[in-house]
């Protein structure tokens, strides 16, 4: 029976004693309440009673940002979320600097999304989202580095808009293509307009070539019609030629 217990003992006290962590994970290591050093990866030995041992990951973390009533600064609302990536880069101040840091990092970006998203207009947010993610990025990367965290990136996923604006902005998008249809016809005329008056600058100093181009349509008209068409042809067409002669 003694020889029962010991062997219990004994198995328990490895069971408490002997950890092994992960390739991606890092063991903070307290013993009788003060952090002495940081373990990991692999065989870890404590002292049963004396050590205790927090588990800490450094893989990367994407975290979702529930979508947040903002208010832009041109008194759009509009629900906005977004996804942030963070890895633990130290694990003690991770573990010892905040309780829980990924609940921590969650409420931190909500916060900062709405605080960001409110001091700039709704043009703004649609057009320079990059930039918008890269404020985004540095303030909470300088919020989070005291926990030992390091923010990679953050991402606006999507900006949910109210109905009535949707349609505001359709018609918007709608006139300015108007716009551009009625400039680029208007360019076309004028660059038409500006051809037709090099042309007749041209037929001014060379008359003859008015009755070329006159003859040259004839020509196309009988190939393309198989019916007999009959033009006067003035007396005039022939004086430049007579000149000339």
């Amino acid at each position: 029976m003694f020889y029962i217990l010991a062997i219990v003992l004994i198995v328990l006290f490895l069971a408490s004693a002997i950890k092994i962590l992960k390739e991606y994970e890092r063991g903070v290591i307290f013993r009788l309440g003060r952090v002495i050093k940081t373990k990991g990866p692999g065989l870890i030995i404590l002292i049963p009673v004396v050590d205790k041992m927090v588990k800490v990951s450094l893989r990367l973390v994407a975290m979702d940002v529930p979508p947040q009533d903002v208010i832009t600064r041109d008194n759009v609302s509009i629900k906005v979320n977004a996804v942030i990536y963070f890895r633990v880069m130290d694990p003690t101040n991770a573990t010892i600097e905040v309780e829980n840091y990924l609940f921590a990092t969650s409420q931190l970006a909500q916060t900062t999304l709405r605080s960001v998203c409110g001091q700039v207009e709704l043009d703004e947010l649609l057009a320079e989202r990059e930039k918008i993610n890269t404020q985004l990025q540095g303030i909470l990367d300088k919020h989070t580095d005291p926990w030992g965290i390091k923010v990679a990136t953050v991402e606006v996923k999507h900006i949910d808009l109210p109905q009535e604006m949707q349609r505001a902005m359709a018609k918007q998008a709608e006139a300015e293509r108007e716009r551009r249809a009625k400039v680029i016809n208007a360019e076309g005329e004028y660059q038409a307009a500006a051809r037709l008056t090099e042309a007749a600058g041209i037929i001014s100093k060379h008359p003859e070539a008015l009755q070329l181009r006159y003859l040259q349509t004839l020509r196309e008209i009988s190939s393309e019609s198989n019916t007999t068409t009959l033009f006067p042809v003035p007396i005039d067409l022939l004086t430049p030629f007579i000149k000339k002669t």
